[in-house]
């Protein structure tokens, strides 16, 4: 078998981890500096696009160490049975490629995962060698988020948390039954540990040390994880009820859901089609209202059919039109929480409202300053120039505010 280029094995493993959902492509299409002999890049092999908490775009060099793997999850396209091309990173590749696309300005950091090769500590000492050069020998000040392996030595996690931004583990399934039976050689309970043991170093690491008086530095983005959907016959409740947990037991910063896509060779076990993407992306808004806008878990999929979210309309929209009642609210006098329920409303619209209603009264007008849609949250506010009269409970409300199949957006 000829060798391959390092060129090979960056198409080959960037391809490889496009499963991983933690970082988004942003999908833009510009000029092409590699061939236009320019300066960064939105298409090269390899390069996706995340986002940090105050919205800046960041690239990434998002590629997999290895896609060999001893593991044979039935989900997994690099599973230890798939008839897939294979290649394998040195270290040091991984090092150049990133300081080399770095210096070029085609990305800003590193997302760093692998297959298990050998054992998981040989797999996640070869991920923190990478972090640890970069940083230490090369004093790389980019982002670098690092998959770890829940069955590794704890120690090894703990030195990731020292060069990494970011840590993230894997809880790939919602539930301990569909893991066990479709990845039979990972073990649930040693995942929780994991994560366990790395919210209770983060929070650790957090406080200021005796001697120093100052914080140690240790994954400053927290940890996140991933969860495979449609692989299963877990519902969105189901589904939901598990990102609670894991946000409540592990103060994670992100729960990030994909989509199960069909796989070559694939096992009976799994279904034949991959879910509707707009079910992936309610699930987003889901989450979005839980961790923004003060809704529980129970009342966002409470009284949907199969424990569903509705795929035609955001999951704020569907609470308000089951909690009718609770409506209209007047802009002027809602308090936070209440406003947060209007569809509509964005965390942003709502402050500027609380702030600008300080000084004077709010009409319509103003309100189509601060909110996407006007039409939305008709039915829903009243303003000194407007009420909505009986137009909330209109049967025909829900369909006059269902967007067309194009439309995707964060309320």
């Amino acid at each position: 078998m000829a060798k391959l280029t390092t060129v090979e094995k960056l198409a080959i493993l960037s391809d490889a981890a496009k499963y991983d959902a933690s970082c988004a492509s942003s999908g833009s299409t510009r000029r092409n500096s590699l061939n236009s002999g320019g300066i960064g890049s939105v298409t090269g092999a390899g390069i996706c696009h995340s986002y940090a908490p105050d919205g800046r775009c960041i690239s990434l060099l998002k590629i997999l160490l290895t896609n060999f793997c001893i593991y044979d999850c039935a989900y997994c396209i690099n599973r230890s049975s798939s008839n897939v091309r294979r290649a394998r990173f040195t270290v040091q590749e991984v090092v150049n490629l990133t300081l080399d696309f770095y210096k070029r300005n085609y990305i800003e950091g590193l997302f760093l995962s692998s297959g298990i090769i050998r054992s998981p500590d040989e797999t996640m000492a070869r991920l923190v060698e990478v972090a640890r050069q970069l940083r230490l020998t090369h004093r790389f000040a980019g982002y670098i988020h690092l998959k770890t392996i829940p069955d590794c030595d704890p120690l090894l996690l703990e030195e990731a948390g020292r060069f990494a931004d970011r840590l993230s583990i894997n809880v790939e399934l919602p539930t301990d039954d569909s893991l066990g039976r479709l990845a039979p050689e990972k073990q649930p309970a040693n995942i929780r540990r994991a994560m366990g043991n790395l919210r209770l170093k983060i929070e650790e690491k957090s406080e200021p040390t005796l001697r120093t008086k100052r914080k140690e530095r240790f994954a400053p983005g927290g940890q996140s994880t991933q969860m495979i959907i449609g692989a299963d016959p877990a519902n969105d409740d189901t589904i939901l009820k598990s990102s609670a947990r894991l946000y409540s037991s592990y103060r994670l910063k992100r729960v990030y859901y994909s989509a199960f896509s069909p796989i070559p060779d694939a096992k009976a076990a799994l279904p034949l089609s991959e879910p509707p993407l707009m079910r992936e992306h309610r699930l987003y808004q889901a989450d979005w209202l839980m961790r923004f806008y003060g809704f529980e878990q129970q009342e966002i999929v409470a009284g949907r059919p199969g424990g569903m979210l509705d795929l035609a309309i955001d999951p704020k929209l569907a609470w308000a039109l089951d909690h009718r009642d609770r409506f209209p609210v007047d802009v002027n006098r809602g308090d936070r929480e209440t406003l947060l329920r209007v569809p509509g409303l964005g965390t942003k619209a709502v402050a500027k409202i609380l702030q600008v209603r300080r000084y004077r009264t709010l009409r319509l007008e103003d309100l189509r300053r601060v909110c996407q849609s006007l039409d939305k949250i008709r039915p829903f506010i009243i303003a000194l120039d407007w009420h909505p009269l009986g137009l909330i409970d209109r049967p025909e409300l829900k369909e006059r505010l269902t967007p067309k199949p194009a439309q995707l957006s964060l309320f």
